[in-house]
């Protein structure tokens, strides 16, 4: 299978995923059903201070990792690219406005306090995902193809401070060069103080 090809199919999962968001805040308003983690955004979004008047129809709500969650749970697609771009990370305050034309136009207003971490890219479950100290967190594709990274490379990631995140956001690749290096430097000192700790034969032996 073609790289092409694998990323067009994530591509369609992560469409499918968005609408079945929808679908799922769509079923929970007539079930009454809650999801926890889009309940937190949604209470998130609620606390959010509200805006000035402007043309077109203006939402406020909390970007879960993929999508925007107002205050009714009723998810929003954010364009990955832009997400990927803006660097969004998980419990980031948005502003969504609907223009009178019909265009979405999405707004950070409300940034979350960030913490970085290392890990491995991976898949798994068909997903991309980078494993930091045995948890895996989600990572958009559109992020993944940008910094082309591969599976196996050391991915900087940003995470929402103190807070239990799926998602994370690419903050950059390490060069495998650099990785590498680091590695073995990593390995030389690790023989050097091993070498340093071994006894020297005694002169009376």
């Amino acid at each position: 299978m073609s790289e092409d090809t694998l990323i067009q199919i994530q591509e369609l999962i992560e469409s499918a995923e968005s609408s079945l968001g929808t679908a799922q805040s769509l079923l929970r308003s007539v079930t009454g059903v809650t999801d926890t983690s889009l309940e937190k955004h949604s209470e998130k979004a609620s606390s959010m201070a509200p805006i000035g008047s402007e043309s077109g129809k203006v939402v406020e709500g909390v970007f879960d990792g993929q999508n925007m969650v107002d205050s009714n749970e009723q998810t929003y697609p954010v364009p990955a690219n832009y997400a990927s771009k803006s660097k969004l990370v998980e419990g980031d305050g948005m502003k969504l406005t609907i223009t009178d034309e019909g265009k979405f136009i999405y707004k950070q207003i409300a940034p979350v306090k960030r913490e970085t971490a290392v890990g491995t890219l991976i898949q798994e479950d068909g997903q991309y995902k980078i494993l930091v100290d045995g948890k895996a967190y989600r990572v958009l594709l559109a992020s993944v193809t940008f910094y082309r990274a591969e599976v196996g490379d050391q991915v900087t990631i940003l995470l929402p401070e103190g807070d239990d995140a799926k998602w994370g956001t690419v903050e950059a690749v390490i060069p495998k060069h650099l990785a590498e290096a680091a590695a073995q430097e990593s390995f030389g000192n690790e023989a050097a103080k091993d070498a340093d700790g071994e006894l020297s034969p005694s002169v009376d032996d």
